[in-house]
């Protein structure tokens, strides 16, 4: 079960990951089409036949944040309890929190633009509580004393 939190911890980190590169690609892409000559309207956004390099990004970010990671950080939850390692449910469960946070900052960009700002900065919260969630359940403390006490004899 260890190596099942953790993976799932790690899909969620790479999920941030992918949210960044997509978003990143899209915006660089709407750049280049304005740059280009294009006009980005309601009609063009509305009518979904936006044809510029990066608009792939876009449906990419809203799968992967949509669906992905929030599925992610709840089977994540649910493993926890699984765990026998103290402080498992606890950073699933920040984990979680963060990514719930995050979905509800995204849907509340178009209102509130400068909500932008904290949901950029709460994307690397999600991505270190990820990181450090799986980092910290690779090994068991035991068996960290163990290795460490070898070593100290060894020298």
């Amino acid at each position: 079960m260890r190596r099942t939190y953790s993976i799932i911890a790690w899909i969620v980190a790479v999920g941030v990951a992918v949210q960044a590169a997509s978003i990143a690609f899209a915006l660089g892409g709407v750049g280049r089409y304005i740059q280009d000559g294009g006009v980005i309207d309601k009609a063009l956004v509305e009518s979904r036949e936006a044809t510029f390099v990066g608009d792939l990004g876009f449906p990419i970010h809203g799968i992967v944040g949509g669906m992905v990671i929030p599925v992610a950080a709840l089977a994540l939850l649910v493993v926890a309890f699984f765990v026998k390692v103290r402080g498992a449910r606890l950073w699933a469960a920040i984990v979680l929190g963060l990514v719930a946070l995050q979905i509800t900052l995204g849907y509340s960009i178009t209102d509130m633009p400068y909500l932008g700002l904290i949901h950029g900065a709460n994307a690397l919260a999600v991505l270190l509580a990820a990181v450090y969630a799986a980092q910290r359940i690779r090994q068991p403390r035991t068996a960290r004393a163990s290795v460490q006490a070898s070593d100290a004899v060894a020298t």
